[in-house]
C-alpha cells in the first residue's frame, strides 16, 4: 500500500478511480486534497439520560439536525458536520479524513475517530468535530476544514455498511 501524492492522485481522478463532486484543482496539496464545510450540523441535545453504547444506539436521537452558514463549537463541545464534497473511490483505492494543522493549533478536532474511508465508497463525508481549546470557534461554510489522503490498497474491497448513502451528518 502506498501513498499517492499530488501527481498519482490527478492521475486517478482523471483515470475516474477517484471522484470529488465538486472538485477543485487548487485544493490538491503535495499528498492530500483539501475537502470544505458544508452547511448542515447536528448539534448534541443536553441529557441526563445515560444511553446504553451498543449497536442499536442511534445518534440521530441524541441529536439535531440543523442548516446554516456557520456554527459555533464552544469548548468541549462536539458537533457533527459534513463536507461538500461527495466522495467516490475504486475499489483498490481507500482514504483517511484528516484535520489542518492550522486548525489543531487552535485546539480543533476536525475528525475525532472513525477516520478511514473504505474502498469503493460513494458518499459524503461526516466530520466529528470538536473543540478541544479554551476559546469558542465559529466554523464558515466553505471553508477548507480537513483533508483526505488517498492510499493504494492490496485487492480490492466495496463498502456497503449503514453509512454508504448518507447524505446529511
Amino acid at each position: 500500500m502506498s501513498i499517492l501524492t499530488k501527481e498519482e492522485i490527478l492521475k486517478e481522478i482523471k483515470k475516474g478511480k477517484i471522484k470529488i463532486t465538486p472538485f477543485n484543482k487548487n485544493n490538491v496539496g503535495p499528498g492530500s486534497v483539501d475537502l470544505t464545510l458544508d452547511n448542515k450540523f447536528r448539534t448534541f441535545k443536553k441529557s441526563k439520560k445515560i444511553y446504553n453504547l451498543d449497536e442499536n444506539l442511534d445518534y440521530k436521537k441524541l441529536t439535531n439536525f440543523t442548516e446554516k452558514n456557520s456554527i459555533v463549537i464552544k469548548p468541549n463541545e462536539t458537533v457533527l458536520a459534513m463536507t461538500k464534497e461527495k466522495i467516490t473511490l475504486a475499489e483498490n483505492i481507500c482514504g483517511w479524513l484528516e484535520g489542518r494543522s492550522r486548525f489543531a493549533r487552535v485546539g480543533l478536532m476536525v475528525h475525532i475517530s472513525a477516520s478511514f474511508l473504505q474502498p469503493g465508497i460513494n458518499n459524503f463525508q461526516v466530520l466529528e468535530m470538536n473543540n478541544m481549546g479554551k476559546v469558542p470557534l465559529r466554523l464558515n461554510v466553505g471553508t477548507r476544514i480537513c483533508q483526505i489522503i488517498f492510499e493504494k490498497t492490496e485487492g480490492k474491497a466495496r463498502y456497503q455498511g449503514k453509512f454508504r448513502n448518507q447524505i446529511e451528518p
